[in-house]
Order: structure tokens, then C-alpha cells, then sequence
């Protein structure tokens, strides 16, 4: 057998130079003849006049806020359910095909309904975000749950540790990568979502301005709304995510 060779080292320029390729192929595309596509240069001004008059602000403030909700009750229910999924069987074999069938289900039909039922409200907006994204959380816990190594339950059994205990010391731990799957695929999902259903039907945030902006064919405003979310996302990656990642993983070794 042949031995593996040694990892790829990793290059830290390139980093930072994906995001200077990917504006001046921004500025490219707008150079183009007959682009309808502003440069970044004319994005970026828009974005700063409408951060100074204030409507971008309060419209991304609303916006994180129902994220926020809709990821915390996302994640936790999510999680408790894929937890009683992946360790009692017959649980699983009696909901599991109710988690399927969420899984499928259009989530625009899920908002419309919930709109229909709630009224366009707040509420309505992110149980339809939380229907939405609480099967696929769901899903990569339990597969989670039923990869634990059973030597660990074992030596559980072995020491009478109590269920909290347990679940602190043996159960979470090993479910970290998959939680943090959850998260981040998560993220991506409930911003989307909570935009979605703010074009649907919502008095402010980030997709209600971008349906004004729609109608009047306001290409440079879209698109500088869509920088600034970018750059949030980014932050919570960067920020929040990467390092809470390292730190709950700083036990694995060190890849090269």
C-alpha cells in the first residue's frame, strides 16, 4: 500500500485574493457593451447614501432580528427532535416520514399559508422560516446520533452518569461537527428565507425594500442591498462561526 503523501500546504494569499478577482471581474462584466450591470464602484456609493439616510440600517436591523429568532428556535428544536429520532427507534419509524414530508414541502406554499392563517406579521414570518428549516437540522442530527461510537454509551453506563451528564460529556461532543453543519447550512438557509418571505408580505426589512426597489427597476439599489448582506454574512462567518468551530474542534489535530 502506498503511503499517503503530506497534506497541500495552505496558501494564505489567496484568500485575499479571491474577493479582488471576483470585483474586477464585477467590472468587467459592467464594461461590457450594453451591460446592465453597474460596477461595484457605483454599488458601493448606493450603498453608502442609503446607510447614511438611515432606511438601510432599520431595514437590515428588522431583517437580522427575524433571522436571529427563526435560526435560535431552528436550531433547537431541530436539534431535539433529530436527538429523539436518532436514539429511539420507534420514534423514528413513526415520524420519521412526517420529516420527510417536511422536508419537501415548497417552503413559499409553507409562508403563504402561515400569511393566510397569522396575517402578515412577524410571527407568521418566522414559523414559516422555522417549519422550514427544522427537518434539515432534524435529518443531520439523527445521522449524527446514529454514527456515536457505542464504547462511548458504554463507558456512560459503566461510570452511572446521569442523563445530564451524559448528554454533556458524551452525547454533544461528539455531535459538534454535525451541529455545526446544522449551523452554518442553516444560516445560509434562514437568510434566504426570511427574505423570500419578506418580498411575500412584510411592513420592512431587507426583501421589502428590495421588491420597492424591483418595481421601480432599481438595479444599483438591489444590488447594494445585496452587498451589504454579503458582508454581514461574511462577518458571522469570519466572526462568530470559524471561531467557534476552531475552538469547539481545537481537540482534533491540526491540519496543515
Amino acid at each position: 500500500m502506498i503511503a499517503p503523501g503530506p497534506a497541500p500546504r495552505r496558501v494564505p494569499w489567496l484568500s485575499f485574493l479571491s474577493p479582488v478577482l471576483l470585483v474586477l471581474l464585477w467590472e468587467a462584466a459592467s464594461l461590457a457593451p450594453a451591460s446592465p450591470l453597474p460596477g461595484p464602484l457605483e454599488v458601493a456609493g448606493a450603498l453608502g447614501r442609503l446607510a447614511a439616510g438611515g432606511e438601510l440600517l432599520s431595514d437590515f436591523g428588522r431583517t437580522l432580528l427575524r433571522a436571529a429568532a427563526a435560526f435560535a428556535l431552528s436550531m433547537l428544536l431541530g436539534t431535539g427532535i433529530g436527538l429523539l429520532l436518532g436514539r429511539v427507534r420507534q420514534a423514528d419509524q413513526l415520524f420519521g416520514s412526517w420529516v420527510l414530508i417536511a422536508l419537501n414541502m415548497p417552503a413559499v406554499i409553507v409562508g403563504i399559508l402561515l400569511y393566510i392563517w397569522l396575517g402578515l406579521t412577524d410571527l407568521a414570518l418566522v414559523l414559516a422560516v422555522v417549519v422550514s428549516k427544522v427537518p434539515l437540522v432534524a435529518v443531520t442530527v439523527r445521522q449524527g446520533v446514529r454514527s456515536l461510537r457505542a464504547e462511548f454509551d458504554e463507558l456512560a453506563d459503566a461510570l452511572v452518569l446521569p442523563p445530564r451528564a451524559r448528554l454533556a460529556h458524551v452525547l454533544l461532543p461528539q455531535l459538534v461537527p454535525y451541529l455545526l453543519a446544522s449551523a452554518r447550512n442553516g444560516l445560509a438557509l434562514v437568510w434566504k428565507l426570511v427574505l423570500v418571505f419578506e418580498v411575500l408580505g412584510s411592513d420592512g426589512g431587507v426583501g421589502f425594500r428590495v421588491a420597492l426597489f424591483f418595481q421601480n427597476f432599481d438595479v444599483t439599489s438591489i444590488l447594494a442591498y445585496a452587498l451589504g448582506f454579503i458582508g454581514i454574512v461574511l462577518a458571522v462567518e469570519r466572526l462568530v462561526l470559524a471561531p467557534l468551530e476552531r475552538h469547539l474542534l481545537r481537540w482534533q489535530p491540526v491540519r496543515s
